[in-house]
């Protein structure tokens, strides 16, 4: 079973890319795209500004993330943290 992902905002997960050096680079209607290039390399993603993004909305976001961004390091930030369990040993 896989953590539940955590409620967030288009502002938020913005917040987040941008501590992965990802820098607004448009606006079109509630929509923004964010951009960082690494090695000559464009990488974009694009983050509707929504009060609360949908649960399969911010899944595809951070599916695509994924790309760009190692899942240990995507993982603990989108995910809930009361979700998370740690190894129980049972003797």
């Amino acid at each position: 079973m896989s953590p539940k992902l955590r409620h967030l905002s288009g502002s938020e997960v913005i917040s987040i890319f941008q501590t992965f050096d990802f820098q607004i680079h448009s606006r079109k209607g509630s929509h923004v795209t964010l951009r960082r290039e690494i090695g000559g390399n464009k990488q974009t993603l694009t983050i509707p500004l929504h009060d609360e993004l949908d649960a399969g909305t911010l899944k595809a976001i951070v599916r695509e993330a994924g790309r760009y961004i190692p899942e240990s390091q995507l993982h603990p930030t989108f995910t809930r943290i009361d979700m998370i369990t740690p190894s129980v040993t049972i003797q």
